[in-house]
């Protein structure tokens, strides 16, 4: 898919000190394209708008929470 016209927004929980964060873009027709702030470059995961409001429904649920 190209993603030229993406319009990618980073996280309000992202600070400014270059920490871990995402940016997604919700602009595409059929898709959520999702990448590594730091590495904008880099790879890029393609989800299907369902597909992404699953991921983030686990997220909130503490689906993907690392157990201590």
């Amino acid at each position: 898919m190209d993603l030229s016209a993406a319009v990618w927004r980073k996280s309000s929980f992202s600070g400014g000190n270059g920490g871990q964060c995402v940016e997604v873009a919700t602009n595409l027709p059929g898709a959520v394209a999702v990448r590594d702030s730091r590495n904008p470059d880099g790879p890029k995961l393609l989800l299907t708008p369902t597909g992404w409001q699953s991921f983030i429904g686990g997220v909130k649920t503490g689906t993907f929470d690392r157990l201590a």
